[in-house]
């Protein structure tokens, strides 16, 4: 299916299974239709770290984990509008001071940055400040073993186990691998989906999303099914519909934001929903204020503010809660190309992955 790959950000596909023709598609959309056979809030964890049974006692110790910083941004901040390159920006090649063509983003807590280096078919730590990143998972080829990947798309940390969650795009499967020394692969958790976005509530469970099936589901991990929490009434604009839903952010009461790349939107569904409510865009494709183009990464701050990269605007926008309209706070005017994830530390600076550069910016808060 993957063949004739050539225009960005669409990809020409040319397949007997397909048309008989190359035919170019956005990159979410790859998927079987096509080709059929986060002040720093400390959200915490609870997790059974010594079960002892004694007759019929039962004694359990629990431990916490701040699972996301999510900086507490003031309503009138500004940022810094020329950014820093935090990673790459050598060209697009595979050593470890260069990336190619990245998508997610994931910044921990002491501002150590992981980074989906797509085209790379890898996982790339970054401390800051750091010349050279240090290859955490694949690395070795694009592929479908357990020490390779194809098209990471997404990745998370979880500090329970200490692990790293990958979507891993290309072999339609979410993989963990472990981030102590010596690793070499990976673990399978859910094979057959066509994700793209991931998050992980304070409850530890995993949310990801789907651009075939154009749904988002929870999961428990080890769980292989999931529940809906958005979409998954078909493909299309309703409110109780997605189209391609790419990247994904859930609050502390299990609020599922979604950016809706096909409709062009941002779509919110609070927890137990039957529909979703449109937080921003949602007026058709375009430049304008009120209007979105492909969106993508995806944070909610403390007071429901939205952050959302509009790739095909070239921009990063921000979207307070119950506004008709974004903020433009980076980009638009030459400083970025085709940005996609995106992160904030806690001290509220901004990392965009600033895709077709090659690198990471992190832009400052004023």
């Amino acid at each position: 299916m993957l063949n004739n790959l050539r225009f960005k950000p669409h990809r020409c596909v040319h397949h007997p299974q397909c048309h008989n023709l190359p035919v170019c598609y956005p990159v979410p959309s790859y998927n079987r239709q096509l080709c059929p056979p986060i002040a720093v809030v400390n959200t915490t964890t609870t997790i059974p770290t010594t079960t002892i049974t004694t007759a019929a006692i039962s004694t359990t110790t629990t431990k916490t984990i701040q699972q996301l910083v999510i900086p507490n941004i003031p309503v009138g901040a500004r940022w810094a509008q020329n950014g820093t390159n935090v990673a790459g920006g050598h060209e697009n090649g595979n050593a470890t001071n260069q990336l190619n063509e990245p998508w997610g983003l994931f910044v921990d807590d002491d501002q150590t940055m992981v980074i989906a280096d797509t085209w790379n078919h890898r996982i790339i730590q970054w401390t800051m400040n750091d010349k050279n990143g240090q290859v955490v998972a694949g690395g070795h080829g694009q592929g479908k073993q357990l020490d390779q990947l194809y098209w990471p798309s997404d990745v998370l940390i979880a500090k329970d186990t200490d692990s790293l969650i990958i979507c891993d795009v290309g072999n339609q499967r979410v993989v963990r691998w472990s981030r102590r020394s010596g690793t070499t692969q990976g673990e399978i958790l859910i094979n057959n989906i066509d994700c793209f976005g991931l998050a992980m509530d304070d409850q530890r469970y995993l949310y990801i999303s789907d651009t075939d099936k154009d749904e988002v589901r929870q999961y428990k991990i080890g769980d292989k099914n999931g529940t809906i929490v958005a979409g998954g009434n078909g493909r299309g604009a309703g409110l109780n519909q997605l189209n391609n839903p790419t990247n994904i952010f859930i609050d502390q009461q299990q609020t599922v934001y979604v950016s809706d790349y096909n409709n062009h939107r941002v779509m919110k569904w609070n927890k137990g929903a039957k529909e979703g409510i449109i937080v921003a865009g949602g007026q058709g494709q375009g430049n304008a204020l009120t209007q979105l183009s492909s969106p993508q990464g995806l944070f909610v701050d403390t007071l429901s503010t939205i952050y959302v990269t509009d790739p095909g605007n070239n921009r990063v926008i921000r979207w307070p809660k119950g506004a008709q309209q974004g903020i433009v706070i980076v980009g638009g005017k030459g400083q970025l190309y085709y940005p996609i994830g995106l992160s904030f530390d806690r001290h509220g600076n901004l990392y965009v992955v600033d895709s077709w550069e090659h690198r990471v910016q992190r832009f400052s808060m004023e």
